[in-house]
């Protein structure tokens, strides 16, 4: 069985499984698994708990022990496989198949992972502790949905907002999620339940809000230009390295070029990323696009000093043109 950390947290199972896997990009939605996990194997009588980490040159034979070993007291326990890395190696690899072929009786096994890779989720290891037991993936939680999550959070408090505020709260804690639920608890603490008022957020929650440059072309494909402006701010603060931003930009906007035939070269997108660049294509016509990559040369030679403009307001500018208004008037496609 595969579940989503938000499936699982909204509807917790009656009978525990006898095996759970936690993985995933989002670190909170992963802890606040394990930990619903933990609660409930001890309110079940699980009163004994034995904890594996596969760190750099562990025994898995010590694995293989503690899982054929019997209770010390005969009692149920909860049994942890931690695998930092998320990647066993072989030997952890042909141990854990063994372990989901014939799990220990009267246990309960958390096996707790980071993210794992499209390679990493076709192994046979990791096939197996989907097939023994249940697999729960926690996902980031993106812009789109961040504000209906932060009202499902402030509920729990007896507390709401308004959609603009929700916005504005979502604004300071997006890609930040358990600093996000940090601020959501002191907004607990510091107001009273019922409806929260922008002016409380705005005085009352930090910015805490972290980007990655995936989130520039997130919002240049959302067709969100002031998303543009504030991801790029946010990582300049960050101290995210201008050329780097620039080539993932100017990729990008070549790949769409030779979508909408403005020219023939670069190679053609994975289909997958062809059909956000389709959609994108809808809003620029070719003459347009040539005009974009005239304005990343331009910002280009401001990187490397040409020039007097700030180059991160002129990629604001070129990734705000991608997003939204095409940069020159649409006109018939270019032969």
């Amino acid at each position: 069985m595969a579940l989503t950390a938000e499936q699982f947290l909204a509807k917790p199972p009656d009978r525990l499984a006898p095996l759970y896997g936690v993985h995933g990009a989002e670190s909170l939605g992963a802890l606040e698994v394990a930990d619903a996990i933990r609660a409930a194997a001890r309110a079940a009588g699980f009163a004994e708990r034995e904890v594996f980490t596969a760190e750099p040159g562990c025994d898995w034979g010590d694995l293989t022990a503690a899982s054929s070993a019997l209770s010390l007291f005969a009692t149920q326990r909860l049994l942890e496989i931690r695998i930092p890395s998320g990647k066993p190696g072989r030997e952890g690899s042909a141990v854990l198949e063994a372990f989901c072929t014939h799990p220990p009786a009267d246990t309960v096994t958390l096996v707790t992972l980071p993210e794992i890779d499209w390679q990493g989720q076709k192994s046979k290891w990791f096939a197996a502790l989907g097939a023994a037991g249940t697999l729960i993936e926690a996902r980031p939680i993106e812009r789109a949905r961040l504000p209906a999550w932060l009202a499902a959070r402030l509920a729990r408090q007896g507390q709401s907002a308004t959609p603009e505020a929700l916005e504005a709260l979502a604004d300071r804690v997006e890609g930040n999620l358990l600093a996000a639920k940090q601020e959501i608890d002191k907004l607990g603490l510091l107001c009273p339940p019922g409806e929260l008022s922008l002016e409380a957020i705005e005085h009352g929650v930090a910015d805490v809000a972290r980007f990655d440059a995936q989130d520039v072309l997130d919002a240049i494909h959302a067709a969100d230009a002031s998303r543009v402006q504030r991801v790029l701010a946010g990582l300049k603060a960050e101290g995210e390295a201008l050329p780097f931003l620039l080539w993932l930009v100017a990729n990008e906007l070549r790949l769409l070029a030779r979508m909408v035939n403005a020219t023939s070269v670069g190679r053609f997108p994975h289909p997958q990323k062809a059909r956000a660049l389709e959609r994108l294509a809808r809003r620029h016509s070719p003459r347009a696009v040539l005009g974009l990559l005239a304005q990343a040369a331009a910002v280009d030679r401001l990187v490397k000093g040409i020039g007097l403009r700030d180059p991160w307001e002129a990629l604001a500018d070129l990734g705000g043109a991608m997003a939204g208004t095409p940069l020159m008037p649409a006109a018939p496609e270019l032969r």
